[in-house]
Parts: C-alpha cells; structure tokens; sequence
C-alpha cells in the first residue's frame, strides 16, 4: 500500500510551483526545466488537473497553467482522489475475495480508525499551506534533497 502515488507526488509538486509564481501563467517547459519531470509524464499530469477543473490552460504566446482555485481549497485528498482513486489502508481481501471476518475482525475496526486519522490530517494539507511551510525553517539544502514543494526556482 503507497500512501502517495508518484502521480500524485507530481501533481501536487507542479502545483506548487505554478501556486509560487508571480506570473498569472507557467509554461510546461518552464516546470520541466525546474522540476526535472519527464515532459510526457507532467504533460499527461497537466492535462489530469486541467480536466478536473485544477488548473486553467493558456494557449498560444506566452500561455501556459495557472491555478483554477485559490491555494488553500486544492487539497492533498483531492489529488489523491484524481490520481489514486482512494485511500485505503487495509482492503479486507484475500486471495481476491473478500475475507468472511469483515463484520467482526477486531483489527479491521483498529485499522479503519487509522484510516479515518489519516484522512483527517490530509484533509489539512493544501498547496497554500504547502508552499507556506517551505518558508519555514528548513534548509534549502534539505528541501532539494527530499523533493519538497519548497524547492527553489
């Protein structure tokens, strides 16, 4: 089980970096450049958030993506959602069929209250706070090491 996906990774990342600019409109090969995604991959990401309603697409001159919604209502959960589908951590399932225990399994009960702690912190974790928290205190040296959103231009 991944908790997050690289799509989702991706995504949330180029949001990000479009959420920091100071430019209405960021160009694919700008945030190719800058964030050293395969061009195919971010393309296809692109066009995910576009068709979601994520991300507002420019043609022509000087056009590019820019963010459809404030910052701070594009949520980790809904890039999960588009990209993963959901979050589950245990599916109850074994060798494909769904295990007899469900109802009374003491530990699914545990699990599930895991799960909904889970959501719960993820449902607070949007670009805006995202890009605030790479103003924090941690070092740019480690904010590139980890790949965070808080990376440098």
């Amino acid at each position: 089980m991944k908790l997050v996906t690289r799509n989702t990774d991706y995504a949330m990342r180029a949001l990000c970096y479009i959420a920091k600019q100071d430019k209405r409109s960021v160009s694919a090969s700008e945030m190719v450049a800058a964030l050293r995604f395969p061009r195919p991959f971010l393309r296809k990401i692109l066009q995910t958030l576009s068709g979601e309603g994520l991300l507002v697409s420019t043609k022509g001159q000087g056009g590019g993506f820019s963010l459809a919604l404030p910052a701070g209502k594009i949520l980790l959960t809904d890039m999960i959602r588009i990209f993963q589908n959901t979050i589950q951590l245990n599916e109850c399932v074994f060798k494909k069929k769904i295990c007899p225990n469900r109802s009374t399994c003491v530990l699914k009960k545990e699990i599930d209250s895991i799960e909904q702690d889970v959501l719960r912190r993820l449902r607070g974790i949007s670009i805006a706070s995202l890009v605030k928290s790479g103003n924090g205190s941690r070092s740019l040296e480690k904010r590139k090491r980890h790949g965070h959103c808080s990376n440098s231009r």
